[in-house]
């Protein structure tokens, strides 16, 4: 009866299989059909390009169930060794013949063996997953615990709001937290949870991490490239993650791009990178990476069916070169020549690693998640970022406690000439702008820190408004300071604090940031919009 299930299993895949096929024909030409500025010579042409992605992708997972079978077909015939206490056995495979010998090529357990000791050594020791799959483009972001600061959630949120909603529709984000500690995992887990809860409820947003037992004896590491202990554990580990996390993401879509947790997008990058890859296949250029980013590993992508060249080669040489190095000695292994000189080594690599410009990806982490390293790397070809943002605001004075950094002043960001960079906020310390002429407020909108600096944010800090006509406020109200000020506000976990006044509050005389906690960090107001209200 085994084999009988066995064969049913297969029949039935190879069956989905062809169900699949039939219906991505339509969807990847009706996908792009609705593409603007496009002829409709390209549409067709990249239609059929993605359309031959897919298919490729099918073909792996077609490839990884017969497998599976093969396995269990290996199971099957080493029982039959003791078939006389298994009396069906012989009857569902009457042409096998015991001492069958077969070559048993190399795996995942000869560069881990350790892991053969833990069946559950590759599977995800926490899985947050809605089990979506099947979309065009996968950004594996892996993040480790940091000492200074870590980015993970405003680099989040920049790929988020970098997305159209059709893009964010055809993609997977997969958080990998690389700690063994579970509370740690669950921590980051459920902030992502509650600071993005639609994206995390439709399964645009995944969260992984592995097993502790997927890790070898790190302390047992050999020494390479004349790095020191700390740095070549780092290293070393940092490639064992990467597998890990590309062998997670390689069945569930057609594109993988390797991301890094601190790091900046460009508007609709998802549509560009896609856009690129379908093009060079329709060129029937046979490209192996698409580097849309000049540095590290950051903004590589992948088909998804050739993951797994990278997983192996990332596994058997985890000790003894950095991730990016790998990728390097990679590609020259498929191309260059030992007969032929440097240059012609060059070419034949540009013809697989096919470069994007200008780059698409910034690196903003000042703070290596190799302890004590400070990496200020910046790719050129990014362009300028936009670090604070102009507003008209009504004619007023400004006044705080805290000590601004060089030329960025509180009144010059009210102006919109730069923005306010201030050191270490205390409780007790406020931000006040005083208006020459009170008004009634519409609307107001202080957003702190900025995309070079994204935890420099106010933490704890309440908007408070003062009327011409305070004295005549109830001071044992729960929303109303000691010095007659009301509450109308607060800065969200994103570092933004905005909203409306109501007109019964009548003309407003002052409006003031007040702090009350302690910052790590020091504060930055990168936008202060205060809209008037003209009907009034």
């Amino acid at each position: 009866m085994i084999m009988t299930n066995t064969i049913a299993v297969t029949s039935t895949r190879k069956k989905c299989i062809i169900i699949l096929m039939v219906v991505l024909v339509p969807c990847a030409i009706l996908n792009l059909v609705s593409t603007p500025d496009m002829s409709e010579e390209t549409i067709l042409q990249n239609g059929i390009a993605e359309l031959q992605v897919k298919l490729e992708h099918l073909q792996s997972k077609y490839i990884n169930i017969q497998e599976e079978i093969n396995i269990l077909s290996h199971q099957l015939l080493s029982l039959t060794e003791n078939s006389h206490n298994i009396p069906d056995l012989q009857f569902l495979m009457p042409n096998t013949t015991t001492n069958i010998t077969s070559i048993k090529l190399p795996s995942i357990y000869n560069f881990l063996p350790h892991i053969l000791n833990d069946h559950n050594s590759l599977r995800p020791a926490f899985l947050q997953s809605k089990s979506r799959c099947g979309v065009s483009m996968v950004l594996g972001v892996p993040t480790v615990k940091r000492d200074v600061q870590n980015y993970l959630m405003s680099t989040l949120k920049n790929l988020l709001d970098r997305m159209t909603p059709a893009e964010a529709a055809d993609t997977i984000i997969i958080v990998m937290v690389a700690e063994i500690d579970i509370d740690y995992v669950t921590y980051i887990a459920k902030q992502i949870e509650v600071q993005f809860p639609v994206e995390t409820d439709n399964g645009l947003i995944e969260v992984i991490s592995p097993s502790s037992n997927y890790y070898p004896n790190l302390t047992k590491l050999r020494d390479t490239l004349g790095d020191d202990h700390q740095r070549v554990l780092w290293r070393s580990k940092q490639n064992l993650d990467f597998a890990f996390l590309m062998s997670y993401a390689q069945t569930k879509g057609t594109f993988y791009i390797q991301l890094e947790d601190d790091i900046l997008a460009k508007k609709n990058f998802i549509t560009t990178m896609k856009t690129y890859a379908l093009q060079k296949i329709s060129m029937k250029e046979n490209w192996f990476v698409l580097d849309f980013c000049q540095l590290g590993f950051i903004g590589k992508l992948f088909k998804c069916v050739e993951l797994p060249w990278l997983v192996q080669f990332f596994l058997m040489f985890y000790n003894d070169k950095p991730v990016d190095w790998l990728l390097d000695h990679l590609v020259s292994t498929k191309v260059c020549s030992l007969d032929k000189d440097s240059k012609h080594c060059k070419i034949a690599k540009a013809e697989l690693w096919l470069h994007y410009k200008p780059s698409l990806f910034q690196h903003i982490g000042t703070h290596s998640s190799l302890k004590g390293k400070v990496q200020k790397l910046k790719d050129k070809q990014f362009g300028k970022i936009t670090l604070y943002y102009a507003h008209n605001n009504p004619d007023a004075s400004v006044e705080t406690q805290i000590t601004s950094y060089k030329q960025y002043t509180l009144r010059k960001a009210y102006k919109g000439e730069s923005f306010f960079w201030g050191l270490l906020p205390q409780p007790g310390d406020y931000l006040k702008f005083k208006f020459v002429h009170p008004i009634f407020i519409k609307k107001y909108l202080f957003r702190s820190g900025n995309l070079e600096h994204p935890l420099d944010q106010f933490y704890n800090t309440t908007v408070e408004i003062l009327l011409v006509n305070s004295k005549s406020i109830d001071r044992n109200r729960n929303d109303v300071t000691e010095d007659g000020y009301i509450i109308i506000g607060k800065f969200d976990s994103l570092g933004v604090a905005q909203g409306t006044v109501d007109k019964k509050y009548g003309k407003v005389a002052v409006i003031r940031l007040s702090v009350h906690g302690e910052s790590d960090n020091w504060a930055i107001l990168s936008e202060i919009h205060i809209v008037p209200d003209e009907s009034s």
